[in-house]
């Protein structure tokens, strides 16, 4: 009986020791997340392997790994924003394949004589337009319009698709309707009795955005991609082809389906009806009318952007889910000690939402700093609006990655660009906003007003 004792005794402390060392060698969902963070960002700097593929291996391996499960690795595919891009693509594709694009290109380039000119046209219209609608979906409706001016004057659309979707950024801090992120620091504030005027973003925004115009129209000139983009020759984007055959009512439909798109987006929260939703009515319209065929509706959609967008959403719901991205920030924050300067605090703020952005949304960025900023300028005695508007401001900047907004995302494909081109392009006009903002932002809005 004693011997038996003993064995069992003996049988327990293995145990013990087997699991303290599986304990002891295991990593926690935090640390793998992490480590598939840094993947990612080394994959889609040196561009090893398709931004694609990288981004699958990484929403199955959070799978694998454990740190997700398969329906929150892969709802990205059946997020809101995929389902505008594949309408949207559709929408825009019929715009090509009835030639009505490089129509409007013509007409456009009659105004706009150089590659110059066409640029600040694009982003003072694309600026204006996001101020009050989804920076997202006016980025959508005008990208084909704008591969179509790219087409009819001959200018490489590489030039000036970039300068869209960053205008589409900017644009979103002109009003508090501009970005998701803005109403919801607008929400952080509410409790405290305090709030953002429908135009107050725009005290920094509209400064950024024109700024950036000029940049990009000076010394941001020289910096554009200059890529051919003959890998699309083959797609509904090739410019050469004859349209002549093309009957006339299929041009218009085309034209008048799209503008009606852009009119029900504009009104989404009159007429109740989602982005996404709006973009398959219009869709569904253009197949049903006979204007594009199934075949050509499938052919215009990009599947590296969905494949490229789908799967980093799940390193996002990652960094969200297992406090990875919290945990960058209060690192960050913390190192400022008890009593940081205001200004300090403010500019570290600015630039870790500009670091989050450009690998999670900037909603999903927004979300996770406005209670931290809150709580942390509560504490201080300080406006919790002066380090909001940071926040949001700086949450905004997502110009460095291809996957920072959806919309640097859908031009990664008609642009043939690489990663290092939203990086070349866009750090620039991070400084200048962080410039512009750590100027106006302690005179806008005082920490100790």
């Amino acid at each position: 009986m004693l011997c038996l004792q003993k064995e069992n005794d003996k049988a327990m402390s293995l145990f013990k020791t087997r699991k303290k060392r599986k304990r002891r060698f295991s990593m926690s969902p935090t640390v793998i997340t992490l480590i598939f963070l840094a993947f990612a960002i080394i994959m889609f700097v040196t561009e090893k392997i398709p931004l694609g593929l990288t981004s699958m291996i990484v929403c199955v391996g959070l799978v694998i790994t454990g740190v997700l499960s398969v329906s929150d690795a892969f709802n990205g595919f059946i997020n809101s924003n995929v389902i505008l891009f594949v309408a949207m693509f559709i929408v825009g594709g019929a715009l090509f394949e009835t030639g009505m694009a490089n129509e409007i290109g013509s007409l456009v380039t009659k105004f706009a004589k150089t590659e110059r000119s066409l640029i600040i046209a694009i982003m003072v219209i694309v600026g204006v337009m996001s101020g009050f609608l989804s920076n997202t979906g006016t980025a959508a409706v005008l990208i084909p319009v704008v591969i179509g001016i790219a087409a009819k004057s001959g200018y490489k659309r590489s030039r000036l698709l970039m300068p869209l979707v960053f205008a589409a950024a900017m644009g979103g801090n002109l009003s508090l309707i501009g970005a998701p992120g803005n109403m919801i620091a607008q929400s952080a504030l509410e409790p405290l009795g305090l709030k953002f005027g429908f135009f107050e973003y725009a005290i920094v925004g509209l400064p950024i955005l024109i700024v950036g115009i000029l940049f990009y129209a000076t010394i941001g000139f020289k910096i554009l991609p200059h890529h051919d983009t003959t890998d699309a020759d083959d797609s509904i984007f090739d410019e050469s082809r004859d349209f002549s055959n093309v009957p006339k009512w299929k041009k218009v439909l085309s034209l008048v389906i799209l503008i009606v798109t852009l009119i029900g987006m504009i009104f989404e929260e009159q007429i109740g009806v989602k982005l996404c939703i709006t973009g398959c009515v219009g869709a569904i319209l253009l197949m049903v009318t006979g204007v594009i065929s199934e075949k050509e509706a499938l052919k215009s959609i990009d599947l590296k952007t969905i494949f490229l967008f789908g799967g980093t959403l799940s390193l996002a719901k990652a960094l969200e889910v297992t406090g990875a991205g919290e945990l960058i920030a209060d690192k960050a924050i913390g190192a400022l000690g008890e009593n940081p300067s205001p200004v300090l605090f403010t500019f570290v703020v600015f630039i870790l939402c500009c670091i989050m952005t450009n690998f999670m949304s900037n909603t999903a960025t927004t979300a996770l700093m406005a209670p931290i900023c809150v709580s942390i300028a509560q504490g201080m005695g300080a406006d919790p609006r002066a380090v909001l508007m940071a926040c949001v401001i700086g949450g905004s900047c997502a110009y460095a990655t291809p996957i920072g907004m959806p919309a640097n995302t859908m031009v990664v494909g008609a642009g043939n660009y690489k990663f290092m081109d939203y990086v070349k392009c866009g750090m620039p006009l991070i400084v200048i906003a962080t410039v512009v903002s750590m100027i106006i932002l302690p005179i806008a809005f005082p920490f100790y007003p």
